[in-house]
């Protein structure tokens, strides 16, 4: 039988370890981890990321502040209220919501942010320390950070042995998900949309993580059976089934063809996706344990 990973489950046992950690460092050390998010202008799916961020964050415990700036704001009023931020010891962690409006620069922003509190391990200095193989130094990137929750509950900490193919070669998940598994002892090719005979190479995984936004792009013969099957893929499709002009999400795995040749599979939506807020939680509380000079807690 395919076990099919329940991520709103495993997610919420990752909230509940973080509430622990938060209670635990506000009892021994009067430390309240601060999380302050940033978002610019009024784009309604980046709006209902940042309110369910906020309110996950009051739920665990945290000092929660959110900045709402209007479209109009400047690349130079953005920055100086990321410097305001990086000065502010309450705070342990920073996320400014992307995209940005066209007219802002992401990048210089976001490697303004002091790495220690970029909460999104989206810095090159914690990029770097994920692809040195230095993850009790650096924070990890939240939706790769998630997956590899997936793996290890699967298959342990360690994976000697395992051949594992990420699918995808992007800065935001595709390297950091293969340094990680690097890192655990896997053996890892990262395949890309140039490499050649991709299912033969799929074919040869323990563990296949797909990641390249083409909606049911994996099918049930690139699966060697009783793999384990990680989609990260959100994809949005015409649903005509469900009346005119209705569409659907699905993964970059085939779902159901794919979940009769693997051993686990994680369903899209509900696999990957509520780790992402979990794991963020999850860096926020770790960050606010390295600056009280505490272990901060694994997850």
């Amino acid at each position: 039988m395919t076990t099919i990973i329940d991520g709103k489950q495993v997610a919420a046992s990752v909230i509940d370890a973080v509430k622990y950690a938060t209670a635990s460092l506000q009892a021994d050390a009067g430390v309240k981890p601060g999380l302050a998010v940033v978002i610019v202008g009024d784009d309604p799916a980046s709006h209902a990321y940042v309110s369910s961020k906020s309110r996950m964050a009051k739920e665990c415990g945290f000092n929660s502040i959110q900045h709402t700036l209007p479209e109009e704001t400047t690349q130079e009023e953005l920055a100086r209220l990321v410097e305001t931020l990086n000065a502010d010891e309450s705070i342990h962690g920073i996320l400014v919501q992307l995209p940005l409006p066209k007219h802002l620069n992401s990048d210089p922003i976001i490697q303004s942010i002091r790495p220690e509190k970029d909460v999104d391990g989206l810095h090159v200095v914690n990029a770097g320390k994920v692809a040195t193989g230095d993850l009790d130094g650096g924070l990890v990137s939240c939706t790769p950070a998630g997956a590899m929750v997936f793996v290890r509950r699967v298959h342990g900490d360690d994976l000697s042995g395992l051949n594992a193919v990420v699918i995808g070669r992007s800065n935001l998940f595709g390297k950091p998900m293969s340094a990680l598994l690097l890192a655990a002892n896997a053996t890892v090719t990262t395949a890309h949309s140039r490499t050649r005979d991709l299912a033969a190479v799929c074919r040869n995984a323990d563990i296949l993580v797909a990641a390249v936004g083409r909606p049911e792009m994996v099918k049930a013969d690139w699966v060697k059976p009783g793999a384990t099957v990680i989609d990260v893929g959100i994809n949005r499709v015409a649903a005509p089934e469900k009346g005119g002009g209705k569409s659907r999400l699905v993964g970059d795995v085939a779902f159901e063809e794919c979940a009769k040749v693997a051993g686990v599979i994680t369903p899209v939506p509900g696999g990957v996706g509520p780790m992402t807020i979990a794991m963020l939680m999850a860096n926020t509380v770790i960050a606010a344990h390295r600056k009280a000079g505490r272990t901060p807690p694994k997850f």
